[in-house]
């Protein structure tokens, strides 16, 4: 089996996924170095909490965060924030910081990921095989969002 298509398995693997919520819950997001966050949302329909765990494309400034949706516009987390853009993040030694977050247009998510496939070009290599290998899109059409932490 195929790395990519090992990595868009175990992504469609509920446990999997979830396992690193419990990390956060418990402050331990620090062992992530920053490369993951959890990302609290409101669900669009029902209004009550969510949880992901996504890992950060770019860190442009300590109140700022990229993220993609690795799963396209389809991403229910990241249709949850379309419909309610406040959110609480927790990365690092900051736990539940409020947040809002907002898509970026395709000429500012370009520039992004040109840096991240510059500075990880094997971790850029692996997440666009997995991305296309999950969704059949390519890592260019993925959406990205910028999730502005409050101080």
């Amino acid at each position: 089996m195929s790395t990519a298509r090992l990595g868009a398995r175990l992504l469609r693997t509920r446990w999997f996924v979830r396992a690193p919520i419990g990390l956060f819950r418990v402050r331990l997001g620090f062992l992530f170095a920053g490369r993951l966050l959890l990302l609290e949302h409101l669900g669009r329909k029902s209004g009550r909490p969510r949880y992901v765990v996504l890992e950060t494309v770019a860190r442009p400034t300590p109140e700022t965060v990229i993220v993609a949706s690795g799963f396209g516009p389809n991403a229910q987390w990241y249709r949850n924030l379309r419909a309610h853009p406040a959110c609480r993040v927790s990365i690092g030694f900051r736990h539940r910081v409020p947040a809002a977050a907002r898509t970026l247009t395709p000429g500012e998510a370009e520039p992004v990921l040109a840096e991240y496939r510059r500075s990880h070009p094997a971790a850029y290599k692996e997440l666009s095989g997995v991305i296309e290998q999950a969704t059949g899109i390519g890592i260019a059409e993925v959406p990205l969002l910028e999730l502005t932490l409050d101080h």
